[in-house]
């Protein structure tokens, strides 16, 4: 299976300051010269940055400890001590940092993509060249370097997509991602094929809707069965949802409504999402008639059906997809907080 994570612990360390040098010159014809120590060089920084080419937190399975460099000390002849490298961390847009200890959130990089100074090395320490004064021609005083810090911490990730496509195990996610992007997600006739979330760009046009293929839902997955609950999250960053519904499976009217409790269990905030009903398999003969029942039985709702197979409303739902989503990039701050408040309420 494709190695996937979503949560990761780390810890990271911003680089210590080097010490100060307490020394004095020693040349020939200057018997007296004086302090000469330098000063030492300040630790390294820890900075966060997003990549762009990252989906995932599995490179922070494989190495928990982040160091910045300690700075180096300060040498004779006022020569300074060089400053500690910076340790810079990559991570895919759309993740969190918190406190490990209080969960409190420390950064958002949804809304803030630019590097982020998180840790300051410490200063590095004078040497006794800055001592010197009137009444003490010869200091022997230096100051050490200032320590760095250390900070556990808790990274995730909440895919970001334009569309989340939500639906019970088997009911067509994956066939429909293969079928709309690049994406090459596992697929099979049997429940649960999907255990990672998949992405894939879907091009109109000029515009490219990224879609999100969420693990299949089962009822009560919102409080904690089958593979769903972990992936919930992941939904609340996209834009709009489509409820994929299996028109062969004996419960077929009654999906959306379990579906769309399961959503409102984990939080109410994404049954307020753009969404539409996408009825699969119109192909099969079981599903004959079947799509009509459904949108007879949610007037309210978009209802529409398609088969990947015989190409049955494809390039429709596209079109939808695309009114769903026109108005994502000029999507209001506010909108970008309720997201955040969706992640708030909805932890597990």
């Amino acid at each position: 299976m494709e190695k996937f994570a979503d949560e990761a612990l780390i810890e990271v360390s911003s680089g210590s300051g080097g010490n100060g040098c307490a020394a004095f010159r020693r040349e020939k014809y200057v018997p007296k010269g004086g302090p000469s120590g330098g000063d030492g060089g300040r630790g390294g920084n820890v900075v966060f940055t997003v990549r762009r080419n990252l989906r995932t937190l599995a490179h922070l399975r494989y190495k928990h400890t982040f160091k910045a460099e300690n700075g180096r000390d300060g040498e004779n002849a006022g020569r300074y001590g060089h400053h500690g490298a910076d340790i810079v961390i990559p991570l895919p847009p759309g993740s969190l940092i918190r406190d490990a200890e209080s969960n409190s959130l420390i950064r958002d990089f949804s809304r803030n993509r630019e590097d982020f100074l998180f840790l300051k090395g410490g200063n590095g320490g004078w040497g006794n060249i800055h001592f010197k004064s009137s009444v003490n021609q010869a200091p022997r005083k230096a100051l050490g370097g200032k320590p760095g810090q250390t900070v556990k911490l808790k990274v995730e990730l909440q895919i970001m997509a334009d569309i989340g496509l939500v639906g019970f195990p088997n009911a067509g996610k994956s066939s429909l991602l293969d079928r709309f992007t690049n994406a090459r997600p596992k697929i099979a006739a049997y429940p649960f094929t999907t255990k990672i979330p998949n992405l894939g760009v879907l091009t109109v046009g000029e515009r490219d809707i990224i879609i999100a293929d969420i693990p299949g839902l089962i009822e009560g997955a919102s409080a904690g069965a089958g593979l769903g609950i972990r992936f919930l999250k992941h939904i609340s960053r996209t834009q709009a949802l489509a409820f994929l519904i299996d028109l062969c499976d004996s419960n077929y009217l009654e999906a959306f409504d379990i579906l769309l409790n399961e959503l409102k269990s984990f939080s109410v905030e994404l049954t307020k999402k753009k969404r539409l009903l996408v009825g699969t398999k119109t192909d099969l003969e079981e599903s004959s008639g079947r799509l009509a029942e459904l949108a007879a039985k949610y007037p309210a709702e978009e209802v529409m059906g398609i088969s990947v197979f015989s190409n049955d409303g494809i390039k429709e739902l596209s079109q939808a997809f695309l009114r769903l989503t026109e108005n994502t990039q000029d999507e209001t701050e506010e909108e970008l907080s309720a997201n955040a408040d969706v992640l708030e309420g909805g932890e597990e």
